[in-house]
């Protein structure tokens, strides 16, 4: 739909500086040296009906400025002043961009002026986003996790990280990262010898030859993930929902964890993580609300087929345990108690037909961490138990309540498969069946399959894994996976698909709702 002069005059900036319209013609450029330069593109992040988040980043101190249109030519395109890029965010600027409730898709272009001559001006770099419908309509969209990892850096011998560019090409509405954003704990060298006998080379920057440990090194670390064509075209062209898990951070990490890795000079994880957090947030298209700044959890309604809630796994568990606690106590919490609350309110109270839940972890996959377990389940096959305990009530209310056509989403275990979930198959029988979807990774080393907690009940319909006996293999081995799930606005079933990096289709599943 066009966007008309009066949307524009209500269009909303949201951000941390005073917002406002330009007019005029383009500034004159200058001399190249003093102009600004784009680094890492452009991306935009938890759209709404009517809003969506912007994000890109400059080399020096500089305002963003936004051209936008409801058309690829930029007919009628308005300019709008954005904020600006200071080092203290190292130079990334995130716009809220709000009052689009009558554009459909939504076309910008991004450049940056210098603060102290506005002749000064970057080159733009352009991208485009949809915004989810209130009306039905047919939706799609891709997950996974896991970039960079296990030594996998971008080799651009090899076409780079280009499973981001097969994901593009099916031109989905959006993208659900479900985790492993980077790799922090992961340094590379520059070349890694493979089993036939020809080299990796991966590129390299100075933030990925050791573990990050200060700010500067955690934000190096999205900084060169940013690098690759393909992540950068799929990024302008995708708005992405973006999840954390471990690796952000450092492997199987938790609040209050003490780490004993020769590697780190700085042992306290939390500490770490706040770190971590602080880049996770400046380089992600995440929208950030005022009471609670740095909360990642959070859903998006997708028209009335679809809502998507966004779990954070990671900041409000316990420590990793034996995980087998028979009452509920700190040890035990996995999604604590606030998530946990917020998460059954929203499935109860959300219109959508089908309710997607992004987990960064699975349910009954066996995760561990030596003697422990870092995921839900506890290898133990029995009645819940510890982290068990608090999906089992979630599970159970959820039957209790009449919460239908719920699919669970999730990356993590690097190596893509389907798991149906029955209490005829479970130790704990309170629960409705519910579909559990694997995949990932995106480019990093892969393992699995793993065995499965009977606990709930899972069974493999398909998965899909390096030969036995092989791990950590390249990405240009093949086994490098993503999701899709199609939402048909008439029949409203809805259709997920594991693919591998070539866009070949590995296994389908039709899901048809239930009625109330």
């Amino acid at each position: 739909m066009k966007l008309t002069r009066r949307g524009f005059l209500e269009l909303g900036i949201k951000s941390g500086a005073a917002a406002g319209m330009l007019v005029g013609a383009p500034a004159v450029v200058l001399a190249e040296a003093r102009r600004p330069i784009v680094v890492g593109g452009v991306m935009s992040g938890d759209p709404l009906s009517d809003r969506a988040m912007l994000w890109s980043r400059t080399d020096r101190p500089a305002r963003m400025l936004i051209e936008l249109a409801d058309n690829p030519a930029f007919r009628g395109a308005r300019l709008l002043r954005g904020p600006e890029a200071l080092p203290i965010t190292d130079f990334t600027a995130k716009l809220d961009l709000t009052g689009l409730g009558d554009m459909d898709e939504v076309h910008y272009r991004v450049r940056f002026v210098t603060l102290d001559d506005h002749r000064a001006e970057s080159e733009s770099v352009s991208g485009r986003l949809r915004l989810p419908s209130a009306s039905r309509r047919d939706v799609r969209f891709v997950w996974s996790g896991d970039t960079v990892g296990q030594g996998w850096g971008i080799d651009e011998s090899r076409g780079g990280m280009h499973i981001y560019d097969t994901m593009r090409r099916q031109r989905p509405d959006f993208f659900i990262h479900s985790g492993d954003s980077v790799y922090a704990d992961g340094p590379l060298q520059e070349t890694v010898e493979l089993p036939d006998g020809e080299v990796w080379r991966n590129r390299l920057t100075p933030a990925k030859l050791k573990v990050a440990e200060t700010l500067d090194e955690f934000r190096g670390q999205y900084a060169y993930n940013l690098l690759d064509d393909n992540l950068r075209r799929f990024n302008a062209e995708v708005p992405m929902l973006a999840q954390w898990d471990d690796h952000e951070t450092t492997n199987n990490w938790y609040p209050g964890k003490r780490l004993e890795d020769e590697r780190y000079s700085e042992t306290q994880v939390s500490l770490l993580a706040a770190r971590a957090r602080r880049a996770f947030l400046e380089y992600m298209p995440i929208r950030q609300r005022p009471e609670a700044p740095n909360r990642i959890y959070r859903r998006f309604p997708y028209g009335p087929g679809l809502e998507v809630f966004m779990l954070d796994m990671r900041s409000h568990r316990g420590p990793n345990t034996a995980n087998r606690q028979a009452t509920a106590s700190p040890d035990s919490e996995f999604l604590g108690q606030q998530q946990f609350d917020w998460l059954l309110s929203g499935l109860r109270n959300s219109q959508a037909t089908w309710k997607i839940i992004a987990a960064d972890m699975p349910v009954g996959l066996v995760v561990s961490d030596e003697e422990n377990f870092e995921a839900i389940a506890n290898a133990d096959d029995g009645k819940p138990a510890g982290r068990e305990m608090q999906i089992a009530r979630l599970l159970k209310a959820m039957r209790d309540e009449g919460i239908r056509n719920v699919v669970w989403l999730t990356a993590d275990v690097h190596y893509t498969a389907a798991h149906h979930y029955s209490p005829e198959r479970a130790i704990f029988q309170d629960f409705e069946p519910f579909w559990e979807f694997v995949s990932g990774p995106l480019h990093a080393g892969t393992f699995g399959p793993g065995a499965l907690d009977m606990t709930f009940g899972p069974a493999v319909a398909y998965q899909k894994a390096p030969p036995e006996g092989q791990a950590n293999l390249p990405p240009s081995a093949g086994y490098q996976f993503f999701g899709q799930v199609d939402l048909d606005g008439e029949s409203e079933e809805l259709t997920v698909t594991l693919m591998d990096s070539e866009g070949q289709s590995l296994f389908r599943q039709v899901l048809s709702p239930q009625q109330a």
